[in-house]
């Protein structure tokens, strides 16, 4: 049984990060491990990346090299070309230029990210604009294009751990141009604890991966009772982020299945600009789990939505 509407001292919490409460004990537990350090150097190059706070004091580092001026443009471009972008993005962009969504002849800055995982499809054609370019891989961080080349296609990319790791601080800035970028401020405790619980979960990342898949192709096909899509194709080299569904018309009002799932602990949001939804899915969640959620969902359909 599930208890649905449950009294909010005793609501679980399901978040989008596969981080949750019991994490705050483990990730202090963790020995002292330079595995992360090792991991980086072989995939970008020894001094060609720094950890970061979060993903977004990537995303300011990466911008700021380029000494900007206010009237300056950015443009963001995303795997669904949709007009949802995260305020992560715009908020950083906007303390230093302004931006927008489509190429003009005044782009200074092609901003391009990764949707939700999913890797945007026509990176080539970008590079030969000559335009600088940003790859944003904040969800992006174990998935991969038919080249093999995400996160090298611009001169910066950027990352955010806690998409796909159980750690509440840590970005990454990489860099593919031979410029000098200004250090991250990072105290030696919170470079130890990213660099500590980064070297646990890499050592892991085939079981990690595995997990997710086994939850999401899970999840997929539950939903798929109900209706829902996928709202993008899949394919080996891609792990998506979380589960972003094809609303196909079923939910009356997205918004208030948001408020629904919050009310009942469970993180979402609607993908503004379509009739879509997204909902967490990680390796820290169990087939049991997922079940809750689709109850949860199933419920709010045959009982409030009017």
């Amino acid at each position: 049984m599930f208890v649905i509407n449950p009294d909010s001292f005793l609501m679980p919490c399901y978040r989008i990060s596969p981080f949750t409460t019991e994490h705050i004990a483990s990730n202090n537990e963790l020995s002292t491990n330079d595995f992360a350090i090792a991991y980086f150097n072989k995939k970008f190059g020894k001094g060609n990346w720094q950890f970061t706070y979060n993903g977004r004091g990537a995303i300011k580092l990466a911008i700021e090299t380029y000494n900007l001026a206010p009237t300056d443009l950015i443009t963001i471009l995303t795997t669904s070309n949709n007009f949802y972008i995260s305020s992560c993005v715009t908020k950083e962009i906007e303390k230093v230029c302004r931006w927008n969504r489509e190429i003009l002849p005044e782009t200074k800055i092609i901003f391009v990210n990764h949707e939700f995982g999913y890797p945007f499809p026509d990176m080539d054609t970008l590079v030969a604009t000559g335009l600088p370019i940003i790859e944003d891989c904040c969800t992006t961080f174990f998935s991969q294009d038919a080249n093999e080349k995400i996160g090298q296609y611009g001169d910066f990319s950027v990352y955010s751990f806690p998409k796909f790791f159980p750690i509440q601080i840590g970005g990454l800035l990489v860099k593919n141009v031979d410029v000098v970028i200004e250090k991250s401020v990072l105290n030696k405790e919170e470079s130890n604890y990213i660099e500590n619980v980064l070297s646990y979960h890499l050592a892991n990342a085939k079981d990690l991966l595995q997990k997710r898949k086994v939850i999401f192709d899970y999840a997929q096909e539950q939903f798929s009772n109900l209706g829902f899509t996928l709202r993008f194709n899949t394919s080996e080299k891609v792990v998506p982020s979380l589960l972003l569904l094809n609303n196909n018309s079923i939910i009356h009002d997205l918004n208030a299945l948001k408020l629904f799932l919050t009310n009942n602990g469970i993180q979402s949001s609607v993908f503004y600009g379509e009739d879509a939804f997204f909902i967490p899915n990680h390796q820290n969640l169990a087939i049991t789990q997922i079940k809750y959620f689709f109850e949860v969902i199933k419920f709010y359909l045959e009982n409030n939505n009017e």
